[in-house]
């Protein structure tokens, strides 16, 4: 079975709406969806260490979505964990002052969905990284939120889903 790993952003909580409309989107094609709480904690290396810890002893085939910073933690937990796929919303990369912390791409597969008027994560930053790594990218008429943007964003996730529901049929 397919779990989707959700990983909330810094000032949001583990079911927000749009990790509830995921959630429900990833149930309906057959998956397993849970979501990590870092309420509380800022410090994106130890929600990245949480992430690990949650993950580590699951025998599903693992995708992380993430969300902002939850995006940063998804990828950076990616590359300790054996995932088979990467979602990720707004991710914070290269953000100036802690473009060091950016983490390396992991060797899955990759989308990102990022809006054009984000005023919190320059898209420019999702388009350096997607070009770093040949990611799917998907760009949205919406800001960092992309609360109005769930019928998209579940439309690209459950693609992204549907890669693996395939792959994992063919075993």
């Amino acid at each position: 079975m397919t779990t989707i790993i959700f990983s909330h952003g810094q000032e949001s909580g583990p079911w927000g709406t749009k990790i509830r409309a995921m959630a429900a989107t990833a149930k309906k094609l057959g998956c397993h969806a849970d979501s990590i709480d870092y309420q509380g904690i800022a410090d994106p290396a130890e929600r990245v260490q949480k992430l690990v810890a949650e993950c580590r002893d699951r025998n599903d085939s693992l995708i992380l979505v993430g969300s902002s910073m939850g995006g940063h933690v998804a990828t950076a937990a990616a590359a300790e964990l054996d995932v088979v796929g990467l979602f990720v919303l707004a991710p914070a990369y290269y953000m100036q002052g802690y473009e060091e912390l950016t983490p390396d791409p992991p060797q899955v597969p990759i989308c990102i969905v990022h809006g054009w008027r984000d005023d919190v994560v320059p898209v420019e930053n999702s388009i350096r990284f997607a070009a770093l790594c040949k990611a799917e990218l998907h760009i949205l008429d919406g800001d960092h939120r992309l609360s109005a943007n769930i019928d998209e964003i579940n439309y690209y996730l459950s693609r992204f889903i549907e890669k693996f529901s395939v792959s994992e049929k063919s075993k």
